[in-house]
């Protein structure tokens, strides 16, 4: 068996290596609100087909003083883009029915993306939206 020898400075024995580090500081509780309200205020301003409003405000007034607060609004306004060219696909697809079922399809997923968003940016993590259109950077 390999001697491993003694933990780095900092680290308590039976620690894994790296553990004793400082870790960088996480997004501060401001932080976590603005970009968990990039993702909630675009879900209750999408009933009214605004649903980009909000992500673009944030992103307009916080963005450039965080980037965690940035890289959320960025994401949520590019789902809420790529969100909105679904719907007008799924709306024009009406004419051959299918667009009712693919209209319920992109609803189901809009709400449960944008649930897993939100839970992500009050936890201080970062969240990409799968299926997203990225057309803003």
């Amino acid at each position: 068996m390999p001697d491993t020898g003694p933990p780095p400075a900092g680290a308590t024995p039976g620690e894994p290596e790296g553990k004793g580090t400082e870790a960088p500081a996480g997004p501060t509780e401001d932080e976590r609100t603005w970009a968990l309200a990039s993702h909630v205020g675009s879900f209750l301003a999408a009933y009214v087909f605004l649903g980009l409003l909000c992500p673009l405000i944030v992103l307009l007034t916080k963005g450039r003083e965080s980037a965690f607060v940035r890289e959320h609004a960025v994401e949520s306004l590019n789902f809420q883009i790529t969100a909105a060219l679904a719907g007008v696909i799924c709306t024009i697809l009406f004419v051959v029915i299918v667009g009712f079922f693919l209209l319920a399809v992109v609803g189901v997923t809009y709400v449960v993306l944008v649930l897993m968003a939100t839970v992500a940016a009050s936890r201080g993590r970062i969240y990409r939206y799968p299926l997203s259109i990225r057309f803003v950077r």
